[in-house]
C-alpha cells in the first residue's frame, strides 16, 4: 500500500506542475492574442493612410507641372 501512496503523490505532483505550466502557457498566449490585435488594428489604420495618400496622389499628384508653368510656350 506504501507504493500505491507513493505514486499517487508523484501523479498529483505531477499534475500540479501541469497545471501551473499550462496556466503560464494561457497567459502569454492571451498576451500574445492582445498584442496581435493591437498590431492588427494598426496596420489596419496604416493601410486605410496609405489607401488615401494613393487616392490623393491619383487626384492631384504632386509631381505635376505647376498650373503657371506652361511647356508650350517655350
Amino acid at each position: 500500500m506504501h507504493d500505491n501512496d507513493m505514486r499517487l503523490t508523484r501523479l498529483e505532483e505531477a499534475q500540479f506542475f501541469q497545471e501551473q505550466r499550462l496556466e503560464a502557457l494561457d497567459a502569454a498566449l492571451l498576451q500574445q492574442q492582445t498584442q496581435l490585435d493591437r498590431v492588427e488594428k494598426q496596420l489596419e489604420h496604416a493601410l486605410r493612410l496609405l489607401q488615401l495618400l494613393r487616392e490623393k496622389l491619383e487626384e492631384d499628384p504632386e509631381n505635376s507641372l505647376p498650373p503657371h508653368f506652361m511647356p508650350e510656350r517655350y
